[in-house]
């Protein structure tokens, strides 16, 4: 995550980091307890880490993602970001640690990830400094408070 633009002050942005950071967590410790021959504690943790995505992108998607994609020079990047999404919701539903195909998996997704996430913290975040206007803003907050009220 750049440090120079501001994004980070931003409220909604805030929350998206501190999810990024909770998801990323669950994820490392996930590994590091497949590493350890812990599989049932890395499942667990997998499982926890899915809950939290699915959480975490349908706000972005609904708010962030949504008044973002309104822009056609942003529409196939948040495309892609979703599509991202959609891969590892499929992956994660499926995931047996079972497996030593998966574990192996499973580590890259994780890695994955961060790379998704830069993506977003990198990219799209700053963007949405200058694209976004005060109603998009009030928009994607308010997508975010829906999702994170039930």
């Amino acid at each position: 995550m750049c440090h120079y633009c501001g994004c980070r002050d931003i409220p909604l942005i805030k929350e998206f980091i501190a999810e990024h950071e909770a998801v990323t967590d669950l994820g490392g410790d996930a590994v590091r307890a497949l590493d350890a021959g812990d599989r049932a504690r890395a499942a667990e943790l997998a499982a926890e880490m899915a809950v939290l995505l699915r959480a975490h992108w349908a706000g972005e998607e609904r708010g962030l993602f949504a008044v973002m994609a309104e822009n056609e020079e942003y529409a196939a990047y948040v495309d892609a970001l979703v599509r991202e999404h959609r891969e590892l919701a499929a992956f994660l539903a499926a995931l047996d640690l079972d497996d030593a195909g998966q574990r192996t998996a499973f580590t890259e997704a994780v890695g994955e990830l961060h790379a998704h996430i830069a993506k977003e913290e990198d990219g799209l975040f700053p963007a949405s400094l200058t694209e976004l206007t005060g109603d998009q803003w009030n928009t994607a907050m308010t997508a975010w408070h829906e999702v994170h009220a039930n």
